[in-house]
């Protein structure tokens, strides 16, 4: 199936002046990938979004032998999580966040050490200039990586009803409200939609969350970028955004941020850190004990 950017609306985001600034988001069917379009998207952007569906990756979660490596920290987790459909669908989560990081750094899955940060936010420890961010809803999963500073992932069902009358003082600032007012009534709630999805990737990105109002902030209609409440510009193009329609059935919105931290396009971990302390990771990677040894403390 091929996944093209959602149909042109006033709320359609790609990008100051139309740059091509963050990677199409890449249909990965399992372990299997394709990955090759993952480092692709690193070497020339920095950055690459991936999605999926938890079923397609239901016959790794289930059957590799291999799992407990794969998930490390996660493991003990995992294996407490009593209902299976939630069960299958948090693995299916951690394995496509670890497979998407391993192909843009250039290593194994079972190398990287995926931790989290207060509120959830999934980090990859000893890799502090690699951001990644995922988000899911219904059977989809998506991945966002960045070496280029931080990034935020949101999804949503493409046909979830948004009431504009209900919802616009909570989500839209002054001038995407007067924008949004200018619509025929049938294309506002997919506009407003689309900017709920772009609005969750920002605050996502800055590691705000919900905790930042959707009203203190806003995107022009032209794909300016990032805007005041009253319609001012709020940066200085150091912020891309993009909103795809994929599966058919979603909107995924991505927000990137280039913070200017590295002129280098090699991700490979191992011109990220030096031999000393790949050797440190190594050892703390090492196989844990066998089942029924006693579990340490959950991060």
């Amino acid at each position: 199936m091929t996944d093209t950017p959602l149909a042109h609306t006033p709320l359609a985001h790609t990008g100051p002046a139309g740059t091509d600034r963050i990677s199409e988001p890449i249909h990965v069917g399992g372990p299997d990938g394709p990955w090759q379009a993952v480092r692709e998207g690193m070497r020339l952007r920095g950055n690459a979004v991936v999605f999926t569906t938890w079923g397609e990756w239901l016959g790794t979660a289930v059957t590799d032998p291999g799992l407990r490596p794969l998930l490390g920290r996660d493991w003990q987790r995992y294996r407490r999580t009593e209902d299976p459909l939630i069960r299958y669908r948090f693995v299916t989560s951690r394995l496509v966040t670890k497979f998407t990081a391993a192909a843009a750094l250039g290593v194994r899955a079972t190398d990287l050490n995926l931790a989290y940060k207060i509120g959830g936010r999934p980090y990859l420890r000893g890799l502090d200039q690699v951001d990644i961010s995922l988000t899911h809803t219904d059977d989809l999963i998506a991945v966002g990586v960045s070496r280029n500073g931080r990034i935020g992932v949101d999804a949503e069902p493409a046909d979830r009803a948004m009431s504009f009358d209900l919802l616009h003082s909570h989500v839209c600032s002054p001038a995407e409200r007067a924008e949004l007012e200018l619509l025929p009534q049938a294309r506002r709630s997919a506009a407003l939609l689309r900017l709920w999805t772009l609005k969750e990737a920002y605050t996502k990105a800055i590691g705000q969350g919900l905790r930042l109002g959707f009203t203190e902030f806003g995107f022009g209609a032209d794909g300016a970028g990032l805007l005041t409440p009253g319609g001012r510009p709020a940066s200085r193009g150091e912020w891309a955004f993009s909103t795809h329609r994929v599966l058919d059935r979603y909107l995924l919105s991505a927000a990137c941020h280039d913070a200017g931290l590295d002129a280098s396009r090699d991700t490979a971990a191992r011109t990220m850190l030096d031999e000393g302390f790949m050797g440190a990771v190594a050892d703390l990677l090492a196989p844990e004990p066998p089942v029924g040894a006693a579990a340490g403390t959950e991060t």
